[in-house]
């Protein structure tokens, strides 16, 4: 078949070598030249299927003839408007799990980091010489000893609790929508509780209707004096002017951030002006590993649908009667 008549994929970002490569000759690939919806919305209007790492618009899945499906890069579905899709008849997918063990990795590099003052010590060291560095050391912390409060048992949770326990021999409490069956010697404790009871609090929930603002002032105010907060869940789960507060007034040990409400970070938020907080700017799941991961999921589940199959992982069944009724 010639190229031109190959159907379309329209990917908002590059993939990794790997990933094309799983397309193989199955269809023509399209990079966005840009992110934002009109340049979105133009680029993919003649699409199949459309790969997911970047926030869509609502209007990608109007006027989209050819469109079979919305393949995530990844597993969060907060970038799909999923009922926008589902009205157009439009398959969701994801590719879940696959970068819970870089998620996982991240937390526990970002907490020895904040445990150490690391950001300290090397700017000091770099700026004002060997001494001014090394005087940072009595002030730091080891991890051992300490217990680790999870929020959100998916598949970065569970890999949380395995690093935490097995790795290093961590006490662990565990929350979640519904009481695990494999919590494994963690305990299972109500928010409130978890929070006030954690050394460290790791949030990694799906950003939820319930977890949006979960961590708000009142809470934050349970926390103990030296506790930290890492976030790699999602940013409004957060409420920022509240951690905000609790950093300037020293009410907790710090934070590390992964995620943010508004995406790019401004260069001059105040999270960037604390020093024991660690900013990353939506990375904790990236790595050469992850992407590899990511990629081949979602080029797998888009040859799938385009042969005419349906998504390993199809995130809303209840388009299935639109969706054979535009391709049969």
């Amino acid at each position: 078949m010639p190229d031109a008549e190959l159907p379309l994929v329209f990917s908002t970002h590059g993939l990794h070598p790997a990933a094309v490569a799983a397309l193989g000759n199955a269809c023509r690939l399209r990079v966005a030249s840009a992110l934002d919806a009109a340049t979105l919305i133009a680029e993919s209007r003649d699409a199949a299927a459309i790969i997911v790492r970047a926030n869509l618009p609502e209007a990608i899945f109007e006027g989209a003839p050819f469109l079979r499906a919305a393949v995530r890069h990844g597993a969060g579905l907060d970038m799909i408007p999923m009922e926008a899709a589902t009205a157009a008849g439009v398959l969701v997918a994801n590719v879940p799990a696959v970068n819970a063990r870089s998620v996982a990795e991240h937390v526990f590099f970002v907490t020895m980091a904040l445990l150490r003052r690391f950001r300290m010590m090397d700017r000091d060291l770099r700026g004002q010489g060997w001494l001014a560095g090394r005087a940072h050391a009595e002030r730091t912390n080891e991890l051992s000893g300490r217990r680790i409060g999870i929020v959100g048992y998916g598949a970065v949770g569970r890999q949380v609790h395995s690093i935490a326990a097995h790795g290093f021999g961590l006490e662990v409490a565990i929350n979640s929508r519904s009481r695990p069956a494999d919590l494994g010697g963690a305990a299972f404790l109500d928010v409130d509780a978890l929070i006030a009871q954690s050394d460290i609090l790791v949030l990694c929930c799906p950003l939820t209707p319930e977890t949006r603002g979960l961590i708000d002032a009142r809470r934050i105010g349970l926390m103990r004096p030296s506790a930290l907060i890492v976030n790699v869940a999602r940013g409004p789960v957060i409420v920022d002017e509240a951690l905000i507060a609790a950093l300037r007034e020293g009410r907790i040990g710090g934070a590390a951030l992964d995620v943010f409400a508004t995406q790019p970070l401004p260069p001059d938020h105040p999270y960037l002006s604390f020093d024991n907080v660690i900013v990353s700017p939506h990375m904790a799941g990236i790595t050469e590993e992850s992407m590899m991961r990511m990629g081949t999921g979602a080029a797998g589940e888009v040859v799938r649908i385009l042969r005419g199959e349906l998504p390993v992982n199809l995130r809303n069944p209840e388009v299935l009667p639109a969706y054979r009724a535009r391709f049969g």
